[in-house]
């Protein structure tokens, strides 16, 4: 009979998509270690969304001050509706002015100010109300700010998030409802706050069990869309997209970056020979023992055929040719004969080759391939 626990787990993997791999269940936990291609599509995902988020608050936030305006005596209704003012001004500058670079500190960034500025707002309309006693209508229309929080904590349930992402920014709304509830000390009802603290606690449960769903549909999306089927490598379009990144990376911190472009030899043969099935089976073995011998931080790609594209940011000449040297050394796998499978390099690097275009730096890796090629095969060609 299955345990509890057994159980539980069970329920929770039931949630998640049949497609997502093991290894990935804990990428849900933390933001820590994603791919560089899905960081940066989740990044623009929560900033989108962010500013969707940012024009619904500009253009609702000024329209409830009529209501205050109806129920406050003055200068209260007067004093809520400048800071509403100062609230829609600041969505609406979010909203227009932030930009974002497909990096997750642009994304985290956005979140900050989306969720701190009716943070603030709560804060500050608490303290103004605090100072009337108000009776009738008018309580009533300021009971309703005590939903805003609320609203909050059910709002994060539109973004991607780990559950490490949506507990920190859960804690910061728990602990706005607790500096409002400070600032309320002497008229506070216990009870009712209490209640409401728990209730929040609530939902900001039911909001990570939501954010990691979307995270996990996501990533099995995004994995499916911007691998190669057969090598489960990269796709042309993926790398060509990373690429653009490295690049830009390399010339925001003036770090190298090299390029290998890897031509497996006479692989037209084990097609024409032994089928291709075969073929294909010697490429995925191929593409594993790359894989096995490169960083965390490469990128391979399927670039077409037999032929990938080893992209390796903070990497020089000098370290780049080392590291395919091992990778010759240590063997690409066998072809169906036996025989050991071997392929063609063609390496370039940023600084050494002086190149000031990504397409340029390409071209010359794919030209000293066919260099490598020309001299015999099996070698490394960076000249």
């Amino acid at each position: 009979m299955p345990s509890i626990a057994d159980l539980l787990r069970h329920r929770l993997n039931s949630m998640l998509p049949a497609e997502l791999e093991p290894g990935e269940r804990l990428k849900l936990l933390t933001p820590f270690r994603h791919p560089l291609l899905i960081s940066r599509h989740r990044a623009g995902l929560i900033v989108d969304r962010v500013r969707l988020f940012a024009l619904l608050f500009a253009l609702l936030t000024p329209l409830w001050g009529i209501v205050d305006m109806l129920a406050f005596p003055y200068p209260l209704w007067s004093q809520l509706l400048a800071l509403r003012l100062i609230v829609c001004l600041a969505f609406f500058s979010l909203l227009l002015f932030y930009h974002e670079r497909g990096r997750m500190t642009d994304a985290y960034l956005a979140m900050f100010i989306l969720f701190a500025i009716p943070t603030l707002f709560y804060i500050s309309s608490h303290t103004l109300l605090a100072h009337y006693d108000l009776t009738d209508m008018p309580a009533a229309v300021a009971a309703g700010y005590a939903f805003l929080p609320f609203v909050l904590m059910a709002g994060l349930a539109l973004f991607p998030l780990t559950l490490l992402e949506n507990l920190l920014v859960a804690l910061v709304l728990l602990m706005a409802q607790g500096v409002a509830g400070y600032l309320n000390w002497s008229t506070l009802n216990w009870p009712s706050f209490v209640g409401a603290f728990w209730l929040l606690i609530l939902i900001a449960g039911v909001t990570s069990l939501a954010c990691m769903s979307q995270l996990a549909f996501m990533m099995v999306l995004l994995r499916q869309a911007i691998r190669d089927d057969l090598t489960k490598v990269f796709s042309r379009g993926s790398g060509e997209e990373i690429l653009q990144m490295q690049w830009h990376t390399s010339l925001r911190n003036n770090s190298a970056l090299s390029l290998a472009f890897i031509d497996l030899d006479r692989f037209k043969e084990i097609n024409d020979i032994f089928g291709h099935a075969m073929g294909d089976q010697a490429l995925r073995n191929a593409s594993q023992h790359i894989q096995d011998s490169m960083r965390s931080s490469d990128s391979l790609v399927r670039w077409g055929g037999e032929e990938f594209l080893l992209i390796m940011p903070d990497t020089d000449m000098t370290r780049a040719r080392q590291a395919l040297e091992r990778l010759l050394s240590s063997g690409l796998g066998y072809r169906p004969d036996g025989a050991p499978l071997t392929a063609s390099i063609g390496v370039a690097e940023r600084y050494y080759d002086r190149v000031d275009v990504p397409h340029k730096l390409l071209e010359l890796a794919d030209q000293r391939m066919y260099g490598a090629k020309q001299a015999g095969r099996n070698r490394i060609s960076a000249l």
